[in-house]
């Protein structure tokens, strides 16, 4: 088992457990193509298995996927190289070029909307059309009796289930 010194609290523990489990994931699907283009046997139509994709898993789940990862690797330290393999993976390249722009001009993180860490997150599935999904984030920046929230809306494209806009 893996012991780390200094994660004694379970906010540590589930950090470094939701980080290690992006870092897995990432190197999963770095290991895809290399298999995809493996030399395979011809299958006839009876022996093939049906084909699974996380396509059909709803595009809200994939945006509180990859919030609660990149929220995880954006408060660990070192976790620079992870939030970028993070938003290479699920957004796609215009989102991540439009999110450089903001970020220069606002210096904030442009995924968060803000400059520093939320405590939590929740993610709210929303209205589909034209080929895209709308969901609802809500970041919790304060605890205590009067939390304090802030609001995004995260499309998605239904087509390859990337994240293709942040806004509030």
């Amino acid at each position: 088992m893996l012991q780390i010194r200094n994660a004694q609290d379970p906010r540590s523990r589930r950090l470094i457990g939701r980080t290690l489990l992006a870092s897995a994931l990432l190197t999963a699907v770095a290991a895809v193509p290399a298999v995809a283009a493996a030399p395979q046997a011809p299958r006839t139509p009876a022996t093939e298995a049906p084909v699974r994709s996380d396509l059909g898993t709803p595009a809200y789940q994939q945006v509180a996927h990859f919030y609660g990862a990149y929220i995880d690797a954006v408060s660990a330290e070192d976790g620079g190289r992870l939030a970028t393999a993070l938003r290479t993976f699920y957004l796609t390249p215009r989102l991540r070029s439009e999110l450089n722009t903001w970020e220069q001009r606002n210096h904030a993180d442009g995924v968060l909307r803000a400059q520093n860490t939320p405590l939590a997150f929740r993610v709210t599935p929303g209205d589909s059309a034209a080929g895209h999904t709308w969901s609802t984030v809500r970041l919790t920046w304060s605890g205590g009796k009067h939390p304090t929230h802030s609001y995004l809306t995260v499309r998605s494209d239904l087509r390859n289930g990337k994240i293709s806009g942040i806004g509030r």
